[in-house]
């Protein structure tokens, strides 16, 4: 259950929104990264709760990301929708799975897959100019990039952005900026989806998520220029950075559950 809503309590949950919001700015992602251990640490103690509370809060910061990438024709729209397909779909399919999988093995695989992830962005530098080519091809990778992020949400709680991002640099050959806009629309009706699930189910605070999403949204905005700033070999290496802290945590509860 949410703790007593004290004057600490709310400054905590804002400090939280502030620093998501401007990671969801910069890398293109939802946040949750941040979000889950930061309302695990600070404010909640249910793990239910905190994962249903970070994904409402991301709606309104991925809303405020999407117009600050469309605002420099950074967002590709057709993209986004055929990945968000495939996402929703996936999501489902991933939650279905989650008691007939072995959740262990799963997680080791995608360390090891983010760990690729990290040593191509290090290999691939997108140029500014690049956007996504539309063929038959594409098309069906979007939606199955889009489904397989799904399911990995699904059974392993990972936000889109980690592998969204990525693999529309490195596959898709879109520029880090499109990739960024793009994810950050992809996010807004998967993460719309999943919060009514969570609501009918009651897994989240929804003033604790009401606070951190309106707190992000004075920082994202903020994130997106700071992106738009800095040179695509800059940003591959800093998302590399966020996908190193990512895997670490990935680790750390693989280590734990075994």
């Amino acid at each position: 259950m949410p703790q007593q809503h004290t004057a600490g309590r709310w400054v905590r949950l804002v400090l939280i929104g502030l620093a998501a919001g401007f990671l969801s700015g910069l890398f293109g992602v939802g946040g949750g990264i941040l979000i889950v251990p930061a309302l695990l640490l600070l404010v909640l103690d249910d793990q239910r709760i905190a994962a249903g509370t970070s994904l409402a809060a991301i709606v309104p910061m991925s809303i405020v990301g999407v117009v600050s990438y469309a605002l420099g024709g950074s967002v590709d729209w057709v993209a986004a929708a055929l990945l968000a397909a495939g996402a929703i779909i996936g999501a489902q399919v991933g939650s279905h799975l989650l008691s007939r999988l072995p959740r262990r093995a799963l997680r080791w695989g995608f360390i090891a897959f983010l760990l690729v992830v990290i040593v191509s962005l290090f290999l691939v530098i997108p140029s500014r100019d690049a956007s996504i080519e539309f063929t038959a091809g594409s098309v069906i990778g979007l939606v199955a990039l889009g489904l397989i992020t799904g399911v990995l949400s699904g059974l392993l709680g990972i936000g889109g952005g980690a592998v969204v991002v990525p693999m529309l640099i490195v596959l898709f050959g879109a520029s880090d900026l499109i990739a960024k806009g793009t994810s950050l629309l992809m996010m807004i009706p998967t993460a719309l989806s999943g919060t009514i699930g969570n609501v009918v189910r009651k897994n989240v605070d929804l003033p604790a998520a009401a606070v951190i999403g309106v707190s992000a949204c004075t920082t994202t905005a903020l994130g997106a220029v700071v992106a738009a700033g800095i040179s695509p070999q800059a940003a591959n290496i800093l998302f590399a950075a966020f996908l190193a802290v990512v895997v670490t945590q990935l680790i750390v509860k693989a280590v734990r559950s075994s």
